[in-house]
């Protein structure tokens, strides 16, 4: 395990280690960790995982009944630790402070709940993570807007899940 990068960074089979001081531009490293930038530049060697969080309760699929709703998720960053979580049940208009759970650790998933009373009528819901370097998970009109739409293996946006009148949750791009 490397602290701060991606589980597929790391090798599971060793057959020989070959050691360098400059990038070897393998496939995976000129494909995976290089991101086309809308101006037609490349950023390279993009390997420590932004600020991301995801509602994981309630999420798609699932159907919530109008009442108290507990909505939980994970949030991590590969910079550093996750200083807080901010969750909008108003489709898109205020943010309001998570309770995080212990231990919050750098580098590490940090599960955060947040109480919630549903009307029950439709609405957009989002959970956005602030790490201890000041990155604000971005919305994905701004994460656009700053990589391009190219820029998809390390894809941070805010996820939207939209929440029926019915009570059904799915998937929506806000």
């Amino acid at each position: 395990m490397i602290p701060g990068w991606e589980g597929n960074t790391c090798i599971k089979w060793l057959r020989r280690l070959k050691l360098g001081t400059a990038p070897f531009m393998t496939r995976e490293e000129t494909s995976r960790y290089t991101d086309l930038m809308p101006d037609g530049t490349a950023r390279q060697f993009t390997f420590a995982m932004e600020a991301k969080s995801v509602i994981t309760s309630p999420s798609g699929g699932q159907r919530i009944e109008p009442g108290f709703v507990e909505i939980r998720g994970l949030a991590w960053s590969g910079r550093g630790s996750v200083k807080a979580v901010e969750v909008r049940t108003d489709g898109g208009q205020t943010w309001q402070p998570a309770q995080l759970q212990e231990p919050v650790l750098p580098h590490c998933h940090t599960r955060f709940r947040f109480g919630w009373r549903w009307n029950g009528e439709a609405t957009v819901i989002q959970s956005r993570c602030i790490d201890d370097t000041g990155y604000v998970q971005p919305t994905r009109a701004a994460l656009v807007a700053a990589r391009g739409v190219h820029s998809l293996y390390h894809y941070n946006a805010i996820q939207s899940w939209k929440v029926a009148a019915d009570g059904k949750v799915t998937n929506v791009q806000v």
